[in-house]
């Protein structure tokens, strides 16, 4: 269902306090979380399956938004893979947090009606694990876990908008899309479930003739 769980709607602009996103594919998303879902981090980055996708509805439909996401971590904590019980386990204090960035939907700013004309797919960010990174993907620790967020930002044409910067953004996170950095797969079931869910993993699945 429609989710308007924004880290609070009071005081709010009006423009953003009626926004409301849906996780798209959502059942997708449930069944790599049963698992435990892990995304792959690679040196020169890696794009998220399932992609985070959202539609969005109560936007003023004239108004100029921006969307943008980043990735918070879910603890203080640094993990591994046990195979023998297939369960991640604690494994000490977290690394230094990797710099804080955001990506911006590539098509921001737009009007209120584009935005919730089609589904919003941010397929374009990419995962990192390259602390020196100049390309713009987002830097996250591997065997880290983390929760994507989503914000919506309204384009604030007044001339001191930026004393109104708290009012005009409302953020939202879905619990289902938490996931392990990794640079490898740890999980053979969240290997088996990707090449079978993704489109773009055709080449790995047994017996697929040649393309």
């Amino acid at each position: 269902g429609w989710a308007s769980e924004g880290l609070g709607s009071s005081g709010k602009n009006r423009h953003v306090c009626h926004a409301a996103a849906r996780l798209e594919m959502g059942s997708l998303w449930e069944e790599f979380n049963r698992l435990g879902t892990e995304m792959i981090v690679t040196k020169a980055g890696r794009r998220m399956f399932p992609t985070f996708q959202v539609k969005l509805s109560g936007l003023d439909p004239l108004a100029d938004y921006v969307l943008l996401m980043d990735f918070i971590p879910l603890d203080d904590k640094r993990y591994r893979y046990a195979f023998h019980s297939s369960s991640w386990l604690a494994a000490g204090r977290a690394d230094p947090a990797a710099p804080g960035r955001v990506h911006f939907h590539p098509d921001s700013p737009a009007k209120g009606a584009q935005w919730m004309r089609q589904i919003v797919s941010f397929d374009k960010l990419k995962l990192t694990n390259n602390l020196l990174d100049d390309n713009g993907h987002i830097i996250l620790n591997s065997m880290h876990r983390y929760q994507p967020r989503f914000h919506v930002v309204f384009v604030d044409p007044r001339r001191d908008s930026e004393r109104f910067a708290h009012q005009n953004f409302k953020s939202f996170s879905f619990p289902e899309t938490q996931f392990m950095a990794v640079t490898a797969y740890q999980n053979h079931r969240i290997t088996q479930l990707k090449i079978a869910s993704n489109p773009f993993a055709k080449g790995f699945r047994d017996g697929d003739p040649e393309p």
